[in-house]
């Protein structure tokens, strides 16, 4: 079965940046598009980010010019740069994928902003 493995979340200061990681386990075939969620305490899981297999992006409209979303096929992993962070942009990040048997999500990342 094909698994997500997310990397890269932790502590950053308000304008810092991070980037996440998610690799899945699979072949080139085994996910098409990806993207990113997060969930913060008490709300709901809200996209961030998308990337078809095909390189087309589609971002949330509170990230926009402040985080990408890139993917090397090559290597199965899809990353999310952010930059300029918020403390709003703290909450806990998946990694989602789909795949030919259905959605699958990653475990998730913890990304906190703050002085």
């Amino acid at each position: 079965q094909v698994q997500l493995v997310e990397s890269g979340g932790g502590l950053a200061q308000p304008g810092g940046s991070l980037r996440l990681s998610c690799a899945h386990n699979g072949n080139r075939y085994s996910v098409n598009a990806m993207g990113w969620y997060r969930q913060a305490p008490g709300k709901q899981r809200d996209m961030v980010a998308t990337i078809t297999s095909g390189g087309i992006t589609n971002y949330a409209d509170s990230v926009k010019g402040r985080f990408t979303i890139s993917r090397d096929i090559a290597k199965n992993t899809v990353y999310l740069q952010m930059m300029n962070l918020k403390p709003e942009d703290t909450a806990v990040y998946f990694c989602r994928g789909a795949a030919p048997t259905g959605i699958i999500w990653g475990q998730g990342t913890q990304v906190t902003v703050s002085s």
